[in-house]
């Protein structure tokens, strides 16, 4: 299995903002579901499999067919989730592991294929992706991560917050549609020992602050590379979130699977 490439979709039920978020429908279908068949078509990945802590997520899955893997209840990340998963004698063979979110119906092919490559070329321990941001909106949302990389492609911060911040005053429209004002897509792909040894640290401190797990790699000193990519849709963390989901899918001419 020599550089083939294993996508974990880590899916838990604790979610603060939507609860029991994997089951949550969209269109008369779970969340999980929707993301699972978009994950199951995609070429890039050799074997997909859902990890999940919920006895009920995973009766979900199992009724689609798609593969599942229980894990801990006391993972501090869905990375941690992952990383459980990955190191199971039935997936030792996979040089690379991608980490597709479970809670993005929408999630492009490309954007993760380009995440994974980052990781192929062997400059990066880590690979993720992120696209422009487009609104001030969004600049200022705590809900909407950002990230500051290098000209190199280098991640320097992951926040919350809006970073870069533009001291004299506010970024107009079209600065928004460009770097360095970027959102971060939550994919990501490392090789395995770079999984290894993002997970053999405790959640540090700014993880523990601003909530962002990949705040953990970046204090230990791995090298996360940043891919931008094209728009994105956001996932759904937020009731809002679904109304928004549930009118694109229409839009797309999605409709409930039979």
């Amino acid at each position: 299995m020599s550089g083939q490439v294993l996508g974990i979709v880590p899916a838990r039920l604790a979610s603060t903002r939507l609860p029991n978020k994997p089951l949550y429908p969209l269109l008369g279908k779970p969340l999980i579901e929707w993301v699972w068949r978009r994950v199951a078509a995609m070429s890039v990945l050799d074997f997909a499999v859902v990890a999940t802590d919920s006895e009920e997520v995973a009766e979900v899955c199992r009724a689609l067919g798609a593969p599942v893997e229980m894990t801990s209840p006391d993972h501090p990340s869905g990375t941690d989730r992952v990383a459980e998963v990955a190191d199971r004698p039935a997936y030792r063979g996979y040089d690379f592991i991608a980490n597709v979110q479970g809670d993005e119906p929408l999630l492009n092919e490309g954007h993760v294929r380009a995440t994974i490559e980052l990781v192929r070329e062997g400059r990066w321990d880590v690979g993720t992706c992120a696209t422009p941001i487009n609104t001030d909106d969004a600049r200022a949302d705590p809900s909407v991560v950002k990230v500051a990389r290098a000209a190199s492609g280098r991640a320097l911060y992951f926040s919350r917050a809006p970073i870069p911040y533009k001291r004299d005053e506010k970024p107009v429209g079209d600065e928004l549609e460009r770097e360095p004002f970027l959102r971060h897509i939550g994919i990501y792909a490392y090789t395995r020992d770079a999984l290894h040894h993002w997970v053999a640290h405790a959640p540090s401190a700014l993880e523990r602050l601003e909530m962002l797990e990949q705040l953990r790699p970046l204090e230990a000193g791995m090298r996360i590379g940043v891919a931008v990519v094209g728009a994105a849709d956001p996932g759904v963390d937020t009731p809002a979130d679904v109304i928004r989901m549930e009118e694109k899918l229409s839009e797309f001419g999605a409709t409930p699977f039979a």
